[in-house]
């Protein structure tokens, strides 16, 4: 294949490559076929349209998009294999003019990974860490699943008060307008959650069932909707029922219901070990962080600005999919909160830092160390995975693809090269 392979600046490469005549024009029946239905031309039945006949009346460029789309994948991909460029974030692609019967030339703005220079890595000193689990610290966590295991019991021989659950129906206003995404129906608020903008859920304190009460808030300055910062608002609220949690009684019979043992004592005893086990798995990983931290300053490297930006897209990703799970959107988070993308962004920033930096630095000790996984590790690690979600370990292989095959190799290198920086450590 045809590519040309040219630094632009440091960690920044151009990659420019070409798909043939042939295969693009190939591609532009794929466009054609998938996309003839969408044509309404006269004399013709919709999508019965020859291929030469929607382009008289729309031109080729019609096509262009989705046969753009259909062969730059894998023409990105053969190139990049041939450059033998490491790339560590999505490139910007572009293309050059299109013409009939010429190969179609793209370019690819590639991101490459920085050179590590190691400092020290092992006999890293740290500070001890100890974690002890109190009384109070069982206590808590046993109040916890009490909380979750409440039932919501309605009252209606009081008004609202802190802690409640008000079910209410609600509408929002601007000049006396009504304003996009600012009504609901029969919406669980916790009073004192904090979950609408400040000072909404104390102006329901002292409402009774069935009234209806105006809520005047101003939405921050810095509000994700533009047409809604800081203007005063007014919310029509009305109270349809009043909810409290009612918890269980902390006694043997709830013991047995939450847990596998008879008596709450031995529930008690169980819940403490389980609390020293994530203590000691705490103080552990805390003094890994430690020792990660160290080697990275230790170490002299340039920080691309486009893995951050990556690894920041990673985690909001993550967040809107432990959001979805919920019933939530996270554009329905930012308005909750009154947070703008780029401020959610910024909040990430510097943990996305931390990670690019120390999964960097961890890769080059991997590399240094020249520690691998074996097939008989990579097995076991699969037994194990296999046994987490109850399943065929056989089954599981047929599961996983190739490239999330590699992805779990890489993960489990990871975990070693950070054992053997913790194994060579010296707590103090």
């Amino acid at each position: 294949m045809a590519f040309k392979c040219e630094e632009v600046e440091k960690n920044l490469s151009k990659l420019t490559f070409e798909v043939s005549a042939e295969e693009f024009e190939k591609a532009i029946d794929r466009a054609y076929n998938k996309n003839k239905s969408k044509f309404d031309i006269p004399g013709f039945r919709k999508g019965k349209a020859p291929k030469a006949i929607v382009i008289k009346n729309y031109t080729k460029a019609v096509f262009y998009d989705d046969a753009l789309n259909d062969v730059l994948p894998d023409a990105y991909e053969a190139a990049l294999k041939e450059s033998g460029l490491d790339v560590v974030a999505r490139p910007e692609f572009d293309v050059e003019e299109i013409k009939d019967g010429e190969p179609v030339v793209f370019t690819a703005l590639c991101t490459t990974r920085p050179e590590v220079k190691l400092g020290e890595y092992k006999g890293i000193k740290v500070e001890k860490v100890d974690y002890t689990v109190s009384d109070e610290d069982v206590d808590k966590d046993i109040e916890a699943v009490r909380a979750r295991n409440a039932r919501l019991i309605s009252v209606d021989d009081r008004a609202v008060a802190s802690g409640d659950i008000a079910v209410i129906d609600f509408e929002g206003f601007v000049d006396d307008v009504p304003f996009e995404g600012g009504k609901g129906e029969n919406y669980e608020l916790e009073i004192g959650s904090n979950t609408f903008i400040p000072g909404f859920e104390d102006q329901l304190i002292g409402a009774n069932i069935d009234d209806l009460v105006d809520v005047n808030v101003t939405f921050p300055e810095e509000y994700h909707a533009e047409e809604l910062k800081g203007k005063p608002a007014v919310f029509k609220v009305k109270v349809n029922e009043i909810k409290v949690r009612e918890l269980p009684e902390l006694d043997d019979d709830f013991a047995s219901e939450v847990s596998e043992f008879d008596t709450l004592a031995e529930y008690k005893a169980d819940v403490r070990a389980k609390l020293e086990e994530k203590a000691k798995e705490k103080a552990e990983a805390e003094i890994q962080n430690k020792v990660i931290e160290k080697a990275v300053e230790n170490a002299e490297f340039d920080l691309p600005d486009a893995m951050i930006e990556g690894q920041i897209d990673n985690m909001i990703n993550d967040m809107a999919q432990r959001m979805s799970y919920q019933g939530m959107s996270l554009e329905m988070y930012m308005q909750y909160t009154g947070q703008t993308m780029e401020q959610m962004r910024e909040v990430y920033r510097e943990q996305a830092k931390t990670q690019v930096s120390g999964s960097l630095v961890i890769d080059a000790i991997s590399k240094t160390e020249g520690i691998e996984v074996s097939p008989e590790e990579v097995e076991m690690n699969l037994v194990d995975m296999a046994k987490k979600y109850n399943m065929e370990v056989d089954k599981l292989k047929e599961l996983i693809a190739e490239p999330e095959m590699e992805n779990i190799k890489k993960d489990m290198v990871f975990t070693k090269t950070i054992e053997m920086l913790s194994n060579n450590a010296i707590v103090e």
